[in-house]
C-alpha cells in the first residue's frame, strides 16, 4: 500500500521519497531480513524506477535474488548486491579509499563500490598502513589529488590522522574490528579516530564502510 512519502509493505516502509531529498534511492540492509522479504523490496524499488543498494547480503541470500534478478551485481568481498549503474560522467572530483591493512578491505570495498554505484570515481589505495608508511607516501599523488578521503583502518587506528595531516581535503576515517585483544573489535580505533589532534577528520561507526561511502559521495558531488 503507497501512502504519503512511503510504500508500506506491512513488514517493511520504504521511503520512495529518499532519491528527492538525498540524491540516491533507500538503501536497504539486509541481516535480519528474510529473502522473500528482500525479494518483495527489490520488486518494489524496480517497480519505482529507483537505484539499488543491498548492504551486508550474504553471498547465499545473492544466489536467490539473482534467480529472478538477472541483472543484480555482486560484490562478496563487500557484500553488496547492486545494479549496475548507468554509464554517466562520475560526478565531482576523485574520492581516494584508503585501507591500512589487507584485513582492511573488505570494509573499503563497501565504502568503495557504495561510491561507485552512487556516481563517484574512485581512487583505491590498500594496505599501506603505518607499520610501513612509506607504501603511503609512494602514492602521495592519489592522496593530493583526492577531493575527498576515506580511510579504513583497524587496529590503533593512527592512519586517517597522519593522512589528514598530509592534505587539505575533508577526511572520512572508518574503523575497523580488525586486531587483538586490546582492540576491544575495533572500540579502540574509533576513540583514536574521534581523538585526532588533526583537523578536518570526521569519523563514521565501526566497519560503516557504506555511511562513509555514502557521505562521502555527498560531500564528493
Amino acid at each position: 500500500m503507497e501512502k504519503k512519502g512511503f510504500c508500506d509493505l506491512g513488514f517493511a516502509k520504504l521511503d520512495i521519497n529518499r532519491k528527492a531529498r538525498r540524491g540516491f534511492a533507500e538503501a536497504i540492509y539486509c541481516p535480519g531480513k528474510t529473502r522473500d522479504q528482500l525479494a518483495k523490496i527489490v520488486r518494489q524499488m524496480l517497480k519505482k524506477k529507483h537505484e539499488l543498494l543491498l548492504t551486508r547480503l550474504d553471498s547465499q541470500a545473492f544466489v536467490f535474488l539473482k534467480a529472478e534478478f538477472k541483472r543484480l551485481e555482486y560484490n562478496p568481498q563487500a557484500k553488496l548486491a547492486y545494479f549496475k549503474p548507468v554509464k554517466k560522467p562520475p560526478r565531482g572530483g576523485a574520492v581516494a579509499v584508503i585501507s591500512a591493512g589487507t584485513s582492511d578491505m573488505p570494509v573499503a570495498e563497501e565504502a568503495a563500490v557504495t561510491l561507485e554505484v552512487m556516481g563517484s570515481r574512485v581512487n583505491r589505495l590498500y594496505d599501506v598502513g603505518v607499520a610501513g608508511v612509506h607504501r603511503l607516501f609512494h602514492n602521495i599523488k592519489i592522496l593530493k589529488k583526492a577531493k575527498v578521503i576515506v580511510v579504513v583502518a583497524g587496529m590503533e587506528g593512527a592512519l586517517a590522522s597522519l593522512i589528514s595531516g598530509l592534505v587539505s581535503c575533508p577526511v572520512i576515517a572508518v574503523p575497523t574490528s580488525c586486531g587483538y585483544g586490546a582492540s576491544f573489535q575495533g572500540l579502540a580505533a574509533l576513540l583514536s579516530m574521534l581523538n585526532s589532534c588533526s583537523p578536518g577528520v570526521t569519523v563514521v561507526n565501526i566497519d560503516n564502510g557504506f555511511g562513509a561511502g555514502y557521505f562521502a559521495h555527498l560531500i564528493n558531488k
